[in-house]
């Protein structure tokens, strides 16, 4: 097996926990600012360390006088804001145990975890959470105190708390030393039935610390500061939240993916957290809007030029004055706006949850804008391997944090021990036991390690698809490439114990009028007409072309369909981290499927004929 180790930079203490990260702030750096807040159109006020803290303390005591109990289980449903991060901080004061529910999930999502974690208090934010969660309240018997945020829960739990004296929220955030249970998140389902990850104070408090190490460059900004976008009941954004708060790096919080632009324009951070499809999105509109204008060919040319650049600039090659003088030409021209549109101070931006893909890495690259690409599970409490901001390899998710080790087994599996591993799935002892190889937790992911210790993921090992011919292909290989496409939404390959590779693919609402538009076609077209409409298809059959240019004829995809509809949350094909639910997909399209290997198709529309 091949094995890379990152030391460990900050020495492990069993008494501290996540709450120690706040009270150490607020000691250090009372007055450094933590959050903006919105403050009117566009406006922000800032929020101190001490204020924080204090505000953190005050609804603390709420949840003391509401009866909770160290160690019990609360429940929490709502958006990405300041009183997320508020309320998780509040529960660590008062000793308690968070179990985030995705704010996109169903009744029976919420049943499921709220009962399988055994939680006796829940809080939500809306109307709408409130509804879903009346549909199975009469399945949770055990869920004793229920609050709805919009009816002023969080004021009236302060003002409940005002005779519960100072030193018992003290005595109770340091109840929890570091290997007890901070958290129990529930991983998204695309494989099955969601699973409560066990994590424990240390996963997040040790790994906190070390991985700033790796990231000094980004947390040592004399301005640092981050819009908080992800959804922080996913391990990825709630890590984060916590990261930044130990590292002082200004969060601000927008909900709303649609005002994002708005909200980066006048927050202005100088690092952001997303998901690849953020960032395929941002380069798409940029593409599209350019097409709109008259200027598709000059936008194409910047960002062939620009990805040149960078890579020439990663891998150590000369750039030679004409790459110089057309780099700094579409700089000005191109790159420049585009950053201004995401606030101007972008310098570093975090990608994980998905391959980014070469392409995006290096375009972002060339706009000035580092994408250090990571990667890890819920049961690595997020991170597992970043690049680090002085040596970026495009195409990997870098090495192994401080504290962690990775390995390689034997059929290519991607296995993690340290600090940041998970304790166990809660009261499920054969899933957890299935999960180790010793002290080595296996991903089930496949990947290599180069010689710097680099990781790169090359795909699921269920997901592998095998053809009848006996070739192994990883879909994520053809899959990233073709979903770059703006009008692409989603893209699952098929083809297991069939004779070649196929594919599903959807196509994107959001980008396709605008593509119709400036292509000769109506932008009225439904998804149903859009599906059968020769120039999508073209456009569609020139992607998976360039796709397959990349693999051997036999991992390449011979016959696609387009569907006239979306993939969502709501229709049960994606997680809320946006990944698709590929088995999910398979079964629910098996026709779709069965007719592309059993039926000759149309030339032009791709329909089966006589189908």
């Amino acid at each position: 097996m091949i094995e890379f180790s990152a030391p460990l930079m900050v020495p492990a203490d069993p008494e501290r926990n996540i709450s120690d990260l706040l009270a150490d702030r607020a000691k250090k750096t009372p007055n450094k600012p933590l959050f903006g807040i919105p403050d009117g159109n566009d406006g922000w006020r800032d929020k101190t360390a001490r204020e924080f803290e204090a505000e953190v303390i005050a609804l603390a005591k709420g949840f003391v006088a509401a009866g909770v109990h160290p160690g019990d289980k609360v429940g929490f449903l709502a958006r990405t804001t300041y009183e997320w991060t508020l309320v998780d901080f509040a529960l660590f004061y008062a000793g308690a145990i968070m179990v985030p529910v995705y704010e996109t999930s169903s009744p029976s999502q919420v049943q499921w975890i709220l009962s399988d974690s055994g939680a006796t208090a829940l809080m939500v934010e809306t109307a709408e959470h409130d509804a879903r969660f009346s549909e199975v309240r009469n399945e949770l018997p055990l869920i004793d105190a229920y609050w709805r945020m919009d009816q002023g829960a969080l004021d009236t739990l302060v003002a409940q708390g005002a005779e519960i004296d100072d030193e018992e929220i003290q005595r109770r955030r340091k109840l929890a030393r570091a290997d007890d249970i901070a958290t129990i998140i529930y991983t998204s389902g695309s494989t099955g039935r969601p699973k409560g990850c066990v994590l424990t104070h240390s996963n997040f408090v040790d790994l906190v610390q070390n991985s700033g190490t790796s990231l000094n460059e980004i947390v040592t900004q004399s301005d640092a500061s981050t819009v908080l976008f992800i959804t922080t009941a996913h391990v990825f954004a709630r890590f984060m939240s916590i990261f930044y708060i130990h590292w002082a790096v200004k969060t601000g919080h927008e909900p709303n993916t649609k005002n994002l632009v708005n909200t980066l324009g006048s927050f202005k951070p100088t690092v952001l957290l997303a998901v690849p499809r953020v960032f395929e999105k941002v380069y798409n509109a940029a593409a599209q809007k350019t097409e709109a204008e008259g200027k598709g060919a000059i936008f194409r040319r910047a960002a062939k030029i620009g990805i040149e650049h960078a890579r020439r600039e990663q891998e150590g090659e000369k750039i030679g004055p004409l790459l110089a003088l057309q780099f700094a030409l579409y700089n000005k021209l191109v790159f420049s706006k585009l950053r201004e549109r995401m606030g101007g101070k972008v310098t570093y931006a975090v990608s994980g949850s998905a391959p980014l893909g070469p392409h995006l890495g290096y375009f972002f690259r060339g706009l000035g804008i580092k994408i250090l690409e990571g990667y890890g599970l819920t049961e690595t409490t997020a991170p597992a391997t970043v690049n680090v901001t002085e040596r970026i390899k495009v195409g990997t998710v870098g090495p192994p944090l401080p504290g962690v080790s990775i390995r390689i087994a034997d059929d290519g599996e991607v296995q993690v021990k340290g600090i940041n591993v998970f304790r166990e799935y809660w009261r499920n002892p054969e899933a957890t036991e299935d999960a180790f190889d010793g002290d080595w937790f296996r991903t089930g992911d496949i990947g290599a390690l180069d010689d710097d210790g680099y990781l790169a993921i090359t795909g699921r090992k269920k997901e592998i698809i095998v053809t009848a011919g006996g070739k192994n292909v990883a879909p994520t290989v053809l899959e990233d490439p073709i979903r770059s496409n703006p009008i692409v939404g989603q893209v699952v390959v098929v083809g297991d114990q069939k004779p070649f590779i196929s594919a599903l693919i959807t196509l994107d609402p959001e980008m396709l009028p605008a593509w119709l538009a400036t292509h000769g076609e109506s932008s009225e077209l439904t998804l149903e007409q859009a599906a059968i409409n020769p120039t999508v298809r073209g456009e569609v059959q020139r992607q998976i072309d360039e796709a397959n240019s990349r693999v051997s004829r036999a991992e390449s995809v011979r016959e696609f369909v387009i569907l006239p509809t979306e993939w969502t949350e709501a229709t049960g094909h994606l997680t809320p981290k946006m990944s698709i639910k590929r088995a999910e997909i398979v079964r629910d399209f098996a026709d779709e499927i069965e007719k592309i290997y059993s039926a000759p198709r149309d030339v032009t529309t791709g329909i089966p004929i006589g189908g």
